[in-house]
């Protein structure tokens, strides 16, 4: 018993001596946790440099941080006047760990005086960004031709030159529990509904996405209807559009890393809506927009009618113009439906393959892709030629609106009407349009109907609706806003 005893104890004593060393070895400088927490991030860089006060180690990313933006906040005043280092820099806590390294991440460089025991920080991110370009997306002819970047602060700054008034607010916000992206809400104080503004602060708060890459991933998780393919946000990469939307009453969104902003409440006729309407004359902004709003119900009727007609309603043409579809038809193996959604995909992958190439050779390839496989396909008797030109008509109509998120609505939907074409008719054809309807008026931006202000009715907004009248008559906020002010 005791030879076991004595081996016990002699078991337990190394044990208790790693134990012993293990603590001791446990690194208690904040130096050495900075260190352990970036032992893997290899653009880190730690310089050691004496001063008056001793010994200081300057850590900052390399990829954050510019070499001239380092050397006039931070090595010229650590070699001269050390008194300036105190006044912007701003403390932090040695203890917490994980703050300190966000901060590093985050391209501010950390200074850590080993006399003193003392860590600050100071604001150094100096990143390359992209120069401020006209847009290609919404392009005017008339009016400012800048864009956003993917810099919040350089998009925070295009508005306020707009904007030079103190009303106008900015609350940043960090959202991702692993990319920790910062977004920032615009607003101005005196003119905002705030319900609107803690609806946005409430849906913000409550996002449990661990990424967030663009703002049009933002925009799908705060919207009052996620599942609809109608976006019920207004979404722009123009500041003198986001400056007339704050001006109403709106919430801005801007997010770091994404060139577009978000702009909400809004309704259906706004999506048809181009801030070059109120550089034009009030006739030329009206005929713009009626083509706009009258083309995306174009765009998806065209071919469920061609559908429909030749399908279960043939009576409807007149005679001559049958004869020539029939003509056309002739050698066409397949039915209407089947020929229009073979004909529609191929364009949807000429559109695709053109978007994805670089752009001298995507328009290249949609412009003779397009000629050689219609003529190809009809010399083949896979379509009719007639089919062609509803197709382009229909294709060129979804470009309308000066949103891009509402030509691609009008693509998905256009399918829709097609095979309800194809099964009912004409009759599918209503029951398709009866359905549209129906779901824009249950659809909401922000608490505010979708369809304002033609359902509810607000006649003070129709005035800058479809038709819009002279800028005289447009001084007052729109109702959708639900703004302080009138």
């Amino acid at each position: 018993m005791k030879n076991r005893k004595l081996v016990r104890t002699t078991i337990g004593r190394p044990s208790q001596k790693r134990e012993e060393n293990k603590t001791k070895a446990k690194p208690e400088q904040p130096i050495d946790i900075i260190k352990q927490y970036t032992s893997q991030i290899n653009d880190v860089i730690y310089k050691k440099i004496p001063t008056d006060e001793g010994l200081v180690t300057v850590i900052y990313s390399n990829s954050l941080v510019e070499k001239m933006t380092l050397q006039a906040m931070v090595l010229i005043p650590l070699a001269n006047h050390l008194n300036q280092i105190h006044q912007v820099s701003e403390m932090l806590d040695t203890s917490n760990a994980s703050e300190v390294t966000s901060k590093l991440i985050s391209g501010y460089t950390l200074l850590y005086f080993h006399e003193t025991k003392l860590l600050v920080n100071i604001d150094t991110y100096s990143a390359p960004t992209r120069a401020i370009t006209n847009t290609e997306t919404e392009s005017t002819v008339i009016g400012p031709q800048d864009a956003f970047t993917e810099s919040l602060e350089t998009n925070i700054s295009l508005v306020r030159r707009r904007i030079r008034n103190p009303m106008l607010k900015n609350e940043d916000r960090t959202i991702g529990s692993e990319t920790n992206t910062k977004i920032s809400i615009l607003y101005m104080e005196d003119i905002v509904n705030k319900e609107n503004l803690e609806k946005v602060r409430g849906r913000i708060d409550k996002l449990n996405q661990p990424y967030f890459t663009d703002i049009s991933i933002l925009k799908q998780l705060i919207e009052d209807n996620p599942f609809s393919p109608f976006p019920q946000f207004y979404m722009s990469v123009r500041p003198d559009s986001i400056t007339h939307y704050l001006i109403d009453g709106r919430i801005a969104i801007f997010m770091d890393n994404s060139q577009s902003a978000l702009i909400c409440p809004t309704s259906f006729l706004e999506m048809f809506v181009s801030i070059e309407d109120y550089y034009n004359r009030w006739t030329t902004a009206t005929l713009l927009r009626f083509l706009r709003f009258f083309g995306f119900f174009l765009t998806i009727m065209i071919t469920p009618m061609y559908v429909s007609i030749l399908t279960f309603h043939p009576e409807i043409f007149p005679y001559e113009l049958l004869l020539n579809l029939q003509e056309s038809r002739a050698k066409v193996p397949f039915p209407p439906l089947f020929e229009v959604l073979f004909l529609e995909l191929i364009i949807e992958v000429l559109r695709e393959a053109g978007s994805r190439m670089p752009a001298k050779v995507g328009q290249t390839i949609g412009i003779v892709g397009g000629i050689v496989i219609g003529t190809a396909a009809v010399e083949a008797g896979l379509i009719s030629n007639i089919l062609i030109v509803l197709v382009a008509i229909s294709a060129l109509l979804s470009f309308l609106p000066p949103i891009f998120l509402m030509s691609n609505t009008s693509r998905f939907v256009r399918y829709i009407f097609i095979i309800s074409a194809g099964m009912f008719g004409l009759m599918g054809q209503m029951l398709a349009f009866a359905w549209l309807i129906a779901h824009l008026l249950r659809l909401n931006s922000l608490g505010t109907p979708f369809m304002s202000p033609i359902i509810p009715r607000k006649a003070g907004d129709l005035k800058d609706g479809i038709f819009r009248f002279p800028i005289a008559f447009l001084k007052n906020k729109t109702g959708i806003a639900r703004s302080q002010k009138k």
